[in-house]
């Protein structure tokens, strides 16, 4: 009897099916369950997240923000205006006429605090229903991915 111990053909490790369908269907059920419980705090976990970044790096010019966050100047605008309109960010004068800055204000901090509590449990179920060590090992090929994606990206640029 014979124990195969050699490496996997190519054929035994190649991907099965499409890989943006399944980032897609994982995405959903990751977004389902955290706007489920940080929704609790009356804020999407997509506003929760422009709070979490402007506090960290406001005040700050919406195109470095929308760089940061990977979003187009048009999305970002559109997501701060209801944020503006609750009275949790403020726009303000740059460094010169033509440009804004955007801040946190005090009650945007409050509320972001609150969130917070509620994405830590969602972060901690999350955890505990697929196990830390698997979410670690996610976000480290995640990172991974993402990182290839950016030096190939930047490699076509410069041709």
């Amino acid at each position: 009897m014979s124990t195969r111990t050699s490496t996997p053909t190519a054929a035994e490790v190649a991907p099965r099916g499409c890989t943006n369908l399944k980032l897609r269907q994982i995405t959903r059920r990751v977004s389902r369950h955290y706007d489920a419980v940080v929704g609790a705090s009356g804020l999407k976990t997509t506003q929760y997240s422009l709070l979490s970044h402007i506090v960290s790096l406001g005040p700050v010019r919406p195109s470095d923000l929308a760089a940061t966050m990977n979003l187009d100047n048009s999305t970002l605008t559109r997501n701060l205006q209801p944020l503006v309109a609750q009275g949790w960010v403020e726009m303000s004068a740059g460094v010169d006429a033509r440009s804004r800055l955007v801040s946190i204000t005090e009650t945007g901090r409050a509320k972001r605090a609150e969130a917070q509590r509620f994405w830590k449990q969602a972060q901690m179920a999350l955890n505990q229903q697929l196990g830390i060590e698997r979410v670690a090992r996610l976000h480290a090929l995640l990172d991974e991915c993402l990182s290839l994606m950016d030096s190939s990206d930047e490699g076509e640029s410069d041709e």
